[in-house]
């Protein structure tokens, strides 16, 4: 774990074991507790022996059969053609915003353990593997309750119930938001806007946030939940935070470290400034930080 300290301008190596150390009574720790999902599903065209590749999104409808995707390869698939999954048919019926389709299937019963059975969990691209049996439990983090994301809350990963106790015995008090992580931490940023994503905080946990002295957020998606809350959004949020935002609640994270070109490096920038952030980053290269998801972490205080 690399610990950035803004005021004073450095950092010093550590290990994320020492992060309970971090945390003092008055303090809320933040954690996102939206849970995976096999979301990545291989089938074919009806007609056809090509394999689609399909990565659900989001839910589109209540009784979650409607769903936008990404299909790969797009360009073939056209409103009104079915795709075969397992036995199990989904028609394309209409496109979505960012060249998503829209899909419903056709399929009596709990459509989330049709899922378990026949979906895959959605590694990020740069994983140049397949999923395995050990990413179901790998890439999910132990305090996952509510199912939703297509990509693990990555600074969550590194918790054990261990660490979590001892966060709880500094007299520390722990929150949880739940924010459904989508494309958009795939994705490089385009243009001005980002997917929305659900999120949700309910009134014990929004207490927590708000009466705390100071508010340490695991993780860029518990950022993005703590300060959508803070402008009043609800539902569902776009939130973009970059350089020159103003936080109203954060006052420290835990994350990862981010592709380049992402929006959550931009938002890590706009916490503890661009060129500290990429000096930082530097020294991890050469101390040889593992990055990205099944990576090390940095604690921005």
């Amino acid at each position: 774990m690399l610990v950035l300290y803004r005021a004073e301008g450095r950092w010093e190596d550590r290990m994320f074991r020492d992060f309970p150390q971090f945390l003092h009574a008055g303090d809320c720790l933040v954690l996102n507790d939206s849970k995976v999902f096999p979301s990545r599903l291989y089938g074919h065209r009806a007609g056809f022996s090509g394999v689609v590749e399909v990565l659900l999104v989001s839910p589109a409808s209540d009784d979650a059969k409607t769903w936008n995707a990404l299909v790969h390869p797009g360009r073939k698939i056209r409103t009104g053609e079915r795709v075969v999954f397992d036995g199990v048919e989904a028609e394309v019926i209409g496109r979505s915003e960012f060249g998503e389709r829209l899909l419903r299937f056709h399929y009596e019963g709990d459509f989330y353990e049709l899922l378990q059975k026949i979906g895959h969990v959605p590694l990020p691209p740069y994983i140049k593997r397949g999923d395995t049996a050990d990413d179901r439990e790998r890439y999910q983090t132990v305090f996952a309750r509510e199912t939703g994301s297509v990509a693990a809350p990555t600074a969550g990963l590194h918790f054990t119930p261990e660490i979590l106790g001892s966060c709880r015995g500094t007299g520390a008090d722990v929150a949880y938001v739940t924010l459904h992580v989508g494309l958009g931490t795939f994705q490089p940023v385009r243009g001005e806007h980002l997917h929305s994503e659900r999120f949700f905080v309910n009134s014990q946990n929004e207490a927590k946030i708000r009466q705390a002295q100071r508010v340490i957020c695991a993780g860029t998606t518990s950022v993005r939940a703590v300060e959508s809350l803070y402008l009043g959004r609800s539902g569902e949020t776009d939130l973009f935070i970059r350089p020159g935002f103003e936080f109203r609640r954060t006052n420290a994270m835990l994350t990862n470290f981010h592709l380049p070109e992402s929006s959550l490096l931009m938002l890590v920038c706009a916490l503890a400034g661009r060129e500290f952030v990429l000096a930082a980053y530097e020294h991890a290269v050469l101390a040889g930080y593992r990055f990205y998801s099944y990576g090390d972490c940095m604690l921005i205080v």
